[in-house]
C-alpha cells in the first residue's frame, strides 16, 4: 500500500511538471540588466531601442568599456557619483564636444567611455573634487539612429562662448538652445572672478558684419549691486575677456 502510494504521488509530481513545461505562460528568466546594458553602452542596441541612460546601472570605472571610442552625433550618459544626481545624457556635438557637469565644454570625439571619464576625472579633481567618480556610457551610436545613412557631423552645430582672462576657470562653453545666458551668468559658469579680477571693466567681444565689437561691462554693478539692466546676453562666438585689476603700490 505504501509501495503504491508513493508511486501516486511519483505520477502526479510528472504530470505537473510536463503542464508547465507546455504552458506558455511559463517563461525563462529575461536577460540580466548588466547584458541588456551592455549592448546599449556598445551600441549593439536597435533603433528602435529606448535611449536608456546606462549610466545608471553602472557603479565603477574600472568596468567602463575602453575599446570602441565615441564619435560626433553619439548619445552619452555622464553620472557624477559625488553629486548624488540622475545621470546627465548628453548628446556629442558636430565638433566632438560635450558639455560636462561643472567643467564645460569637454573633448568626447575619439576617446573611449573610460578615456572621456578619466578626463573629467581629472579635471573635476583640480576644483571640485579630492576623488571624483564619473560613469560614462554610449547609450546610442549615431548609425543607429539611422542604419541605412553614414555618420553626418554637419548640420549639428553647439553654439558656444569663450571666457579668458581673470576667472577660475578659463575656456570654451556651450550656449545653450533653449536658454538665455547673460553675462554675469557666464561668468559664473566660468567658475566665477579670480582674484585679482577686474569686475568693473570685462570686455565683451562680439563679431558683427562691420567687424569685431567691443563692449565693456560693469560687472561691480550687477553682481554685487543688482543693476539688471545691463546684464546683456551672451550670443554665439562671444568672447569675454576679463582683465587683471591695476594696483599702485
Amino acid at each position: 500500500m505504501q509501495k503504491s502510494t508513493c508511486l501516486a504521488i511519483l505520477a502526479l509530481l510528472l504530470t505537473i511538471l510536463s503542464a508547465a513545461a507546455q504552458d506558455p505562460g511559463v517563461r525563462e528568466y529575461p536577460e540580466r540588466s548588466s547584458d541588456v546594458s551592455q549592448q546599449v553602452s556598445q551600441g549593439q542596441a536597435g533603433p528602435t531601442t529606448p535611449v536608456l541612460k546606462s549610466a545608471a546601472v553602472l557603479n565603477s570605472m574600472d568596468v567602463l568599456d575602453d575599446t570602441q571610442a565615441i564619435e560626433p552625433g553619439d548619445v552619452i550618459s555622464m553620472r557624477i557619483m559625488e553629486d548624488r544626481r540622475e545621470p546627465l545624457q548628453l548628446r556629442v556635438g558636430a565638433t566632438g564636444e560635450v558639455n560636462a557637469p561643472h567643467i564645460g565644454l569637454v573633448k568626447a570625439a575619439g576617446r573611449t567611455c573610460r578615456g572621456l571619464a578619466m578626463e573629467v576625472k581629472r579635471r573635476l579633481e583640480l576644483n571640485y573634487y579630492n576623488t571624483a567618480t564619473v560613469i560614462v556610457a554610449i547609450d546610442l551610436k549615431n548609425q543607429d539612429m539611422n542604419p541605412n545613412a553614414r555618420i553626418r557631423t554637419t548640420g549639428y552645430d553647439i553654439d558656444f562662448f569663450t571666457v579668458y582672462g581673470q576667472v577660475l576657470r578659463q575656456g570654451k562653453y556651450e550656449l545653450p538652445a533653449d536658454e538665455d545666458i547673460t553675462i554675469s551668468q557666464a561668468i559664473l559658469r566660468a567658475g566665477g572672478f579670480a582674484q585679482f579680477a577686474n569686475a568693473s571693466r570685462v570686455k565683451l567681444v562680439r563679431k558683427t558684419p562691420q567687424g569685431n565689437k567691443t563692449i565693456l561691462v560693469d560687472l561691480e554693478q550687477i553682481m554685487r549691486k543688482g543693476n539688471l539692466d545691463i546684464d546683456i546676453y551672451i550670443r554665439n562666438n562671444d568672447v569675454i575677456i576679463v582683465d587683471e585689476k591695476k594696483v599702485n603700490f
